[in-house]
Order: structure tokens, then sequence, then C-alpha cells
């Protein structure tokens, strides 16, 4: 590798590059949400880099922007590692800004649809208290349709 130059780490052409609609729904849980509770709904951006960054639908306040990494596995199969870097618990805070809350890690093995228009999978959500420990553990299903330029907000909702 020459000196300067960047390591690439996905084809552009890599077919899961692109924005999604992403929802995600508890599936599994012995303890927590019962099957079929929306957990989030947010669009994502998958880019040629191997990074990947995510729009919850949550409130600013409570982590509606969150990171990730992802990388091919397969024939049409990939895992992210995504992280939502602190937030704040507005449910005991009478100004609404909250106190802080600590990060949570979502991890996905997602399959590509042959057409390249879906995704689903499943996803594994942390979450941490400030200190590290962990606080919160979720299962479900992640369920994705692409945006393409002909999209509209009905098509979202």
């Amino acid at each position: 590798m020459q000196s300067g130059s960047l390591l690439r780490i996905a084809d552009d052409s890599d077919p899961i590059v692109g924005m999604w609609h992403v929802t995600f729904t508890a599936q599994g849980n012995e303890v927590g949400p019962p099957d079929g509770t929306p957990i989030d709904n947010a669009l994502v951006t998958w880019h040629s880099d191997g990074t990947e960054l995510m729009n919850s639908a949550r409130p600013p306040q409570d982590g509606d922007f969150c990171m990730g990494v992802w990388k091919k596995t397969g024939n049409n199969t990939y895992k992210l590692n995504h992280f939502a870097w602190f937030a704040n618990d507005t449910a005991n805070a009478p100004s609404g800004i909250g106190n802080p809350t600590g990060p949570t890690r979502v991890f996905q093995r997602i399959t590509l649809s042959q057409d390249g228009k879906h995704y689903s999978g499943t996803f594994t959500l942390d979450a941490y208290d400030t200190s590290g420990t962990q606080i919160a553990h979720l299962v479900g299903v992640v369920a994705a349709t692409r945006i393409t330029t002909n999209t509209t907000v009905p098509d979202l909702l």
C-alpha cells in the first residue's frame, strides 16, 4: 500500500450502499418488551467506506443520531456494529433535558434481498449507564426498504 493512500473497506458498487427506511421490532425477549413491540423507526445510510449513519425517529434529547461500521460477511449478508453515543434520560427530569445516560450498542446481522430493494435480519441492543454497566438487553428483528429518488413521505409512513 502506498503512503498516503486510503484503505478501501467496500466497493462503491456494493448493493447495500444507499439510503434505507428501517424498523426495529422486539422479538424473542424473555424479559422486556413483548414480541411485536416497535423499538425504533429510522432513516439509515450505508456508505461505501464501510460506515453507516442512522437518524432515529426518537426525540433528539433521547439520542436520535448514531453511527456504525459494517462488513460484508457473505453473499448478500452483512454485519453492522452500531453505537448511539450517550443521550439524556427525560423520564424524571422536570426541565425536559434530563440526566445523562450511557451509550447503546446495536449489533445487526442482515440479508439483502436479491432485488436489492429490502433487507431483513436480527438485532441485539445493549444499553449501558455512564459508568459502562449494562442496564438493558433487547433482541428483535429489523426490516428495511430502500429509499430512492422516487420515494415520497407517504411511502415512509
